[in-house]
Order: structure tokens, then C-alpha cells, then sequence
């Protein structure tokens, strides 16, 4: 429910849009299904798991390419009223980038970044529609998200304050710094972390939920992605590896077992 602050939806913006299906399909299983909207001229793909869409796959926007935005993957966060909770976030210091714009049939949209410069999106659905986040760990859904942030202790607390997001507990990774987790409700979503000198940019990252991580790891390289960091067992005992796609978007992956 938009209510809630989720992450609602999850969109590739990309370079090459049919060798990036191409690649999701093989590495995480997807479904992919032309969406596009010819008659403004729009390319769109969704990628589907079980039972429904997931995810969009666009090309990178000229007016991305000419900020030097890469391809990458960019969340959706529900909210009860876009307009309003964008209006929020340029008032606690944040930045607008696309003004509040209707989805025909679908809701309403804005992109944003957090006072500390990482970008996402806002979205509010049409009435009636159900965006509940799946059971956990269900495969080719997206199981965790985790934020690199300009400031790690203030960007979390303005994201508990936007959408109504707790803390759940802190951990500490030494150098890194604290990883401080955050729970909707009664389930833990991601983790937060002051992004590593190395990083350019503040940015979201999203983790989507795999069987096991040595094959999918087979199924990256064979693909031509490369991978950036793993496979590395987390606290709770998932596996996870980190990796970019070949177009150069940066993505992560989660599963139960090696």
C-alpha cells in the first residue's frame, strides 16, 4: 500500500534496452513483455515474476545522459499523495528533479533526491490498486534495499521521517562504519551506510531475491556482467554478490543458500 513507504516499483534505465532484457531474463528468470507507449513515442519492458510485474526496463533519458547519469536501476517509493511528499522533501533539503507527472492508467510519479544527494522516485497508484511487497524472499522479487549515503545517521533519519520507516538495529562494520537497518511494520527492508570514499555518488541499491548465489553467479559472467564484490555471506546467513550489468548498471543479488 502506497500508505506505507515502500518500495513499490524498480525501473532500469539503460543504454542498450534488448541486450539488458536479455541479460535479466537469463540471470534472475524474469519475464519480459513489450509495455511501450508508441504514441508518445516511449520504449518500455516489464519484467515479471510469478504472478505479476516487477520491474520496467527504459532507455537512459537524454536529459540523464547529459547530467552523466550511467545506466542504473532507480526505486519507486510510495506515498499517499506524490505532489505532497515532494513539496516535503525540497522543504527537509532534498532536490526535485521531475516534477509530479501523471502514468496514464497507472498513477503518478516524481523524482527526487534525499538532502544528502541520492536519487529516487516517488509514486502514487490509481485507487484500487494493490502494491503490497511479496512474502520475503520470493524469487525474482526484490528482497532488500540499501542505501550508500552522502551521511549515513542523517540520511536515516530522514528517511524514517518521510515515510514512517524504524529503526530495527545497528551494525557495526568496523572502517565501513554503522549499517543501520531499517523494518516496516514488523519486517526489516534494507540497510543504511554512509557510502565509501571510493563510491562518486550517493546511491540506492536494490537486491533481487535468487535462488542461489554460485549459479547465478555462473549466469553473470556467462552473460557478460561483471562482478563487483562476493559471494559473501551476511549476517542471518543469505548470500549475496554485487555485481554490474553490461551496460555498466551496478545490481545485487540475495538467496538463501551458496
Amino acid at each position: 500500500m502506497a500508505e506505507k513507504g515502500y518500495f513499490v516499483w524498480y525501473e532500469l534505465m539503460t543504454s542498450d534496452m534488448k541486450a539488458a532484457e536479455a541479460f535479466y531474463t537469463k540471470v534472475v528468470g524474469w519475464d519480459a513483455a513489450d509495455a511501450g507507449m508508441p504514441d508518445v513515442g516511449m520504449d518500455y519492458t516489464l519484467f515479471s515474476a510469478g504472478a505479476g510485474p516487477v520491474a520496467g526496463l527504459m532507455i537512459l533519458p537524454e536529459e540523464a545522459k547529459a547530467m552523466g547519469t550511467p545506466p542504473c536501476w532507480t526505486g519507486y517509493i510510495g506515498v499517499p499523495n506524490v505532489d505532497e511528499a515532494t513539496k516535503t522533501v525540497a522543504g527537509k533539503g532534498g532536490k526535485i528533479y521531475r516534477e509530479p507527472t501523471d502514468i496514464p492508467g497507472v498513477g503518478r510519479f516524481s523524482v527526487v533526491t534525499d538532502p544528502y544527494g541520492a536519487a529516487f522516485c516517488l509514486f502514487t497508484p490509481l485507487p484500487g490498486q494493490n502494491w503490497e511487497p511479496a512474502a520475503p524472499a520470493t524469487p525474482g522479487y526484490f528482497g532488500w534495499h540499501e542505501l550508500y549515503a552522502g551521511d549515513g545517521p542523517k540520511a536515516f533519519d530522514f528517511y524514517c521521517e518521510m515515510f514512517g520507516w524504524e529503526s530495527s538495529s545497528d551494525f557495526d562494520m568496523g572502517p565501513m562504519g554503522t549499517y543501520k537497518i531499517f523494518k516496516i511494520g514488523d519486517r526489516d527492508f534494507g540497510g543504511i551506510m554512509t557510502k565509501p570514499a571510493e563510491m562518486p555518488v550517493p546511491a540506492w541499491n536494490f537486491y533481487i531475491n535468487v535462488p542461489a548465489i554460485d549459479a547465478a553467479i555462473a549466469r553473470i559472467t556467462e552473460g557478460g556482467g561483471k562482478i563487483v564484490n562476493g559471494p559473501m555471506e551476511v549476517p542471518g546467513g543469505s548470500w549475496i554478490v554485487q555485481a554490474t550489468d553490461p551496460q555498466g548498471a551496478f545490481f545485487s543479488l540475495v538467496a538463501p543458500v551458496r
